[in-house]
């Protein structure tokens, strides 16, 4: 469904993205994973035809994307981090007029309206509007046309936790209806329960592609986690799950100490990022 061939882009000596190849499925949701700054905003805006490439070409659908705009545009869904909203319309005038853009029926409006629960505050201005009900019109005004992809930047950035995990079960239910979805996100909690397969995004470049499970398993370290009392204090001691002193090491620390607590820490993305590239996300 989606191409990226060689694609770099450069503003001036600065290379903010360097030479991405990779593709994406129909169907699939892929997550772009990185700090800000990685290049994963400047990758999309080349996908959906708002940036041109210094170098290399993008095709969604077998199109190329500079070449027909028109008919790219016409199968993609988009919503960018900031609320690029009408704030004094209402839900429903601002819904109506992307429908009538996209010269679609009234009738398309109600329906995706009730798909995300919106029909009690569609009178309402986006001017009064809390973030995470902004964000539910962007995704909405971007379902409009029932576009086959479905690029999402950021769509729980800012978000109080109900809200975000209300965002994640909505796009859950985009990709069981056969949308394919490329999501960019710094969280990398919402990344490993969402994606199909992430790409992590360092410094311009695509330093790592594959399933969550997999890239963890790869890269990172499982731990065993033993707190237990010593002279009256909780201390806690970590050992490797694979190591070969592990069993002898824990079963003594059994015998000798009051144990407190005892799990499995696995490995995250996050410490396959720091694994990958030496850092820390933000």
């Amino acid at each position: 469904m989606i191409e990226i061939k060689n694609v770099s882009k450069c503003y001036g000596e600065k290379k903010v993205v360097d030479g991405l190849s990779f593709s994406i499925k129909q169907g699939e949701l892929f997550g772009f994973l990185g700090p800000n700054g990685a290049g994963k905003t400047t990758t999309i805006r080349m996908m959906i035809g708002l940036l041109k490439p210094t170098e290399g070409e993008v095709w969604i659908n077998h199109l190329n994307v500079l070449q027909h705009m028109k008919q790219v545009q016409a199968d993609i869904g988009v919503v960018f981090e900031a609320p690029n909203l009408y704030v004094r319309s209402t839900i429903r005038e601002n819904l109506n007029l992307f429908a009538s853009l996209y010269s679609l029926p009234a009738g398309r409006v109600d329906e995706v309206m009730e798909s995300l629960q919106l029909q009690d505050r569609s009178s309402f201005k986006v001017s009064q509007l809390s973030k995470g009900w902004k964000q539910r019109v962007l995704i909405a005004r971007a379902l409009l046309h029932q576009p086959r992809i479905l690029f999402l930047d950021e769509p729980t950035s800012g978000l109080d936790p109900n809200t975000a995990a209300l965002i994640r079960d909505f796009i859950k239910q985009f990709k069981q209806a056969g949308t394919t979805i490329v999501l960019t996100t710094h969280d990398m909690i919402e990344a490993d329960e969402l994606s199909d397969r992430v790409g992590i995004m360092y410094n311009g470049k695509l330093v790592a592609m594959d399933h969550p499970q997999t890239l963890k398993s790869t890269y990172g370290k499982k731990e065993l986690r033993i707190e237990f009392m010593k002279d009256g204090q909780i201390v806690i001691k970590k050992f490797p799950t694979d190591g070969k002193e592990t069993a002898k090491q824990v079963y003594d620390l059994m015998t000798e100490r009051e144990i407190v607590s005892i799990h499995t820490k696995e490995a995250t993305l996050a410490d396959v990022f720091a694994a990958l590239t030496g850092s820390e996300l933000s």
